[in-house]
C-alpha cells in the first residue's frame, strides 16, 4: 500500500502558499486600518457632548422614573 505523503491543506505548499497567505494577511491589515481611520475621522467630527448630563446631575434621584431625562443621548 502506498503512503500518501504528498498532501496539503489547500494543496498549495511552499513559497506559493506562503506568498498567498502573506498577501491575504496584508490585505486584511490594510482594510482594517482604512476602516479604523474612517471611524476615527467620523468620530472626531461628530463627538459626544456630555453637557446635558453633567450640568444636571444634582436633579437625579436614586429611584425615579424621571432619570430617563438625564440619560445619555446620541450624538447629533
Amino acid at each position: 500500500m502506498a503512503d500518501n505523503t504528498n498532501r496539503g491543506v489547500f494543496s498549495l505548499s511552499g513559497v506559493t502558499g506562503m506568498l498567498i497567505a502573506t498577501a491575504l494577511l496584508l490585505a486584511i491589515a490594510f482594510g482594517l486600518t482604512a476602516w479604523a481611520i474612517g471611524v476615527q475621522q467620523g468620530s472626531a467630527s461628530n463627538f459626544y457632548d456630555a453637557s446635558p448630563i453633567t450640568n444636571s446631575l444634582d436633579n437625579v434621584k436614586a429611584i425615579s422614573e424621571e432619570n430617563a431625562n438625564f440619560a445619555f443621548q446620541d450624538a447629533k
